[in-house]
């Protein structure tokens, strides 16, 4: 199923590498030069272009020029203004960090649901944040700042949210609190209100493609281009594909719609097969979902001329698809796609029906002009 070896993700406590977040770093090094930094950071973003990566930037910063470790001079013997977060994985802080044995820093995160910890709760609970206050209000062990890292902090339930709100209201002196949010909207107002917030934008095409070949070099660059459209700038998105098999799908998918109106039904049984293998429905149904919003917002802007071929003759088949049936109908569409979705991963319902299901309902779109 995969398109190549698996490449190796890096984890954010470990990846040294930042790209297309400097305006971020920039905002963060001014607040900490003019002697007002704030005591909580909020990184909001799409999920997997390095917003959590960054959170560990700024913590290692604070953690190792807060101890006096770093402080280089300059050529006149004052102390120097760093121009980046970045630290080599080398330094004894950057080590401690990803280790999990610094004693002012700590990460929050969704527990384990069972003992083997080979999957996590849905959710941050009570349990995970309760000693965040205690921790941030205790007198740094190394005489300078205590950090913590909550990712994502979105996926708080109401009494960790609740938890945090607390620590905000009454901040400890010489600690940072970095929450990394996917959906900030959904964190409490006035969670949002006590953090100075950081906006992430998602990474272009040429920075995904370029960190594809620094993490997963071996991989075709025809095959790069097509993670670099499909992952929509997320950087974590594009790996994730290339270890399940996505480009491969994505064709199949592809060459399954073209027969539409009328899909060709040997063709939809065994792409519906895939649907068995590992996490094969979930990027199936991910990348159906993703192309029809893709192309019912690139037709709504007037026209799919702009729109990049992931594979040849896609852009005749969008034609071919929105003129089928109006903008609303395919709404309609992905909508039951999302539905079908959600209740599959709820209740366990049969993956291979489902995704046909939803095939489906394209067809219908295609042959009626409407949603089933």
């Amino acid at each position: 199923m995969r398109d190549a070896d698996p490449p190796e993700t890096p984890q954010p406590r470990t990846n040294s590498y930042l790209m297309g977040h400097e305006a971020a770093e920039k905002d963060y090094l001014t607040a900490w030069d003019s002697g007002r930094l704030a005591h909580a950071w909020l990184i909001c973003g799409p999920r997997g272009i390095g917003k959590a990566t960054l959170a560990y930037r700024m913590a290692r910063y604070a953690l190792a020029r807060g101890s006096g470790d770093q402080n280089s001079m300059d050529m006149f013997g004052a102390p120097a203004t760093p121009t980046s977060l970045a630290m080599s994985a080398e330094e004894p802080v950057f080590r401690r960090v990803a280790a999990g044995g610094h004693g002012d820093f700590r990460i929050v995160e969704r527990g384990w649901s069972d003992s083997k910890q080979t999957k996590r709760k849905t959710v941050i609970g009570v349990d995970e944040v309760r000693e965040i206050g205690a921790f941030m209000s205790m007198t740094p062990a190394e005489g300078g700042w205590r950090a913590v890292i909550i990712d994502a902090a979105d996926e708080m339930n109401s009494n960790a949210a609740n938890a945090v709100l607390k620590v905000l209201e009454e901040p400890p002196r010489r600690a940072l609190l970095f929450l990394v949010a996917h959906n900030p909207d959904r964190l409490l107002p006035t969670i949002r209100s006590r953090c100075r917030r950081l906006d992430l934008r998602p990474l272009t095409q040429a920075q995904v493609t370029a960190l594809m070949g620094r993490y997963s070099p071996d991989i075709k660059p025809a095959d790069v281009t097509a993670l670099a459209i499909l992952a929509d700038g997320s950087i974590g998105r594009a790996m994730e594909l290339a270890e399940e098999g996505g480009v491969t799908l994505f064709r199949d998918l592809m060459t399954l719609l073209t027969d539409a109106p009328k899909l060709n039904i040997l063709r939809l049984h065994a792409l519906s097969d895939k649907a068995l293998k590992g996490d094969a429905f979930r990027t199936l149904t991910g990348l159906l979902s993703w192309w029809l919003a893709r192309i019912t917002t690139e037709g709504a802007r007037g026209g799919l001329e702009s729109l990049k071929e992931i594979v040849p003759g896609e852009r005749d088949l969008a034609r071919k698809l929105l003129g089928a049936a109006t903008p609303a109908a395919w709404a309609d569409v992905w909508d039951k796609i999302g539905h079908l979705q959600r209740r599959t991963d709820a209740v366990n319902l049969d993956r291979k029906r489902s995704l046909m299901l939803m095939l489906m309902a394209v067809e219908n779109a295609a042959l009626t002009g409407r949603a089933a």
